[in-house]
């Protein structure tokens, strides 16, 4: 019972993550997303059913659970959010130079995992 709860209070936290990556750059959706599929599968058949019907956030659920893919679509936004907000952040909004350190880390850190997910095969799903 109390596994149910911490995979509940996990999955909200890991949907709350993934709304803060799509806005967010360095901080990749995608797996916060799947993550949260997962907790919600062990916890909650309702929000399970939620997430995936849910028109963001659903088809790429969807594809993870039949096929261990990301669409090619998701891939290329996530990496030009990356690219695009965490460079101009690293190069134009940050002057300290550990913070430039530690974000270019995470940025790192977030095109590595999005790169490493396995693409669909087909670029419609």
């Amino acid at each position: 019972m109390l596994s149910r709860y911490l995979f509940l209070i996990l999955g909200l936290v890991m949907v709350g993550l993934a709304t803060l990556g799509a806005i967010l750059p360095g901080l990749p959706t995608t797996p916060f997303v799947l993550v949260a599929a997962a907790c919600f599968a062990k916890s909650s058949p309702r929000l399970h059913t939620w997430l995936r019907q849910n028109p963001v956030f659903g088809p790429l659920i969807i594809n993870w659970q039949q096929h261990r893919c990301v669409s090619l679509r998701a891939k290329v936004l996530a990496v030009a959010m990356i690219i695009g907000f965490g460079g101009y952040s690293l190069f134009f909004a940050i002057t300290n130079l550990w913070l430039q350190i530690t974000v270019a880390i995470f940025l790192g850190i977030g095109l590595t995992v999005v790169l490493s997910l396995k693409t669909c095969p087909t670029s419609d799903s």
